[in-house]
């Protein structure tokens, strides 16, 4: 029998492609350079067909989108209010080094150490019925807004809570302003400059303060977790 005669399988079986055993060559390269890789087959939905891709455990066709529709309070600073109590400090560190009262070059840092000198030698009785809380009153109550104004700047839901304290502290600072004008009979002359940066110190506190007492949260959406 010749060697074109001979057929390796009988009449009627499957041809060599057919073959479970048989593998085309492609398949065989395949495998060979990328072991563990299965080779895609024609009939696939997931390749060329227009039809959904493999998920993996846990995961769907049809997933929600990474982010929450549900209305949360954003963290945020206060950059306008803080503005405003930082320059209240400010202006009352500017009232240290000048002079408060007509006929007097005493600057606002020797009334400052004169009002804890009056705590120390007679006692607050004194202290308050001399007048001294006065501009004591306006100069740390300005270093107070000024921290007050740093701690602005921290991102918080809301800062309701520093906005009220610096409001408690600016009528403090507002006070010791308006008895010395008010018994002065309102007249501004009768002043130097320090008492102007006084003036400035409480207007800045109440208006910062206020801005951050009034400013609610501010609402939107987030990503998800």
């Amino acid at each position: 029998m010749s060697e074109r005669e001979q057929t390796p399988f009988p009449t009627g079986s499957r041809s060599a492609q057919d073959d479970p055993g048989h593998r085309p060559a492609d398949d065989a390269w395949r495998e060979q350079t990328t072991p563990g890789l299965s080779p895609v087959s024609v009939g696939s939905t997931a390749v060329g067909s227009g039809a959904h891709g493999y998920v993996g455990p846990g995961e769907n066709y049809y997933t929600t989108p990474q982010y929450s529709t549900q209305p949360v309070k954003i963290r945020r600073g206060d950059a306008f209010g803080a503005l405003l109590l930082i320059l209240a400090g400010i202006a009352a560190g500017v009232s240290l080094l000048l002079s408060w009262l007509p006929r007097d070059d005493s600057t606002g840092l020797d009334i400052l150490k004169l009002g804890f000198k009056t705590i120390g030698d007679k006692g607050w009785g004194e202290f308050f019925s001399s007048g001294m809380w006065q501009p004591v009153a306006v100069m740390l109550g300005g270093g107070v807004l000024f921290i007050i104004g740093l701690l602005l700047l921290v991102p918080a839901r809301a800062h309701r809570f520093l906005g009220l304290l610096a409001l408690l502290v600016s009528f403090a600072v507002a006070a010791g302003v308006l008895v010395p004008l008010a018994d002065s009979g309102w007249k501004l002359g009768s002043f130097r400059v320090g008492f102007y940066f006084a003036i400035a110190v409480a207007v800045l506190g109440l208006l910062g303060s206020l801005k951050a007492l009034l400013t609610g949260p501010k609402v939107g959406t987030t990503t998800a977790v």
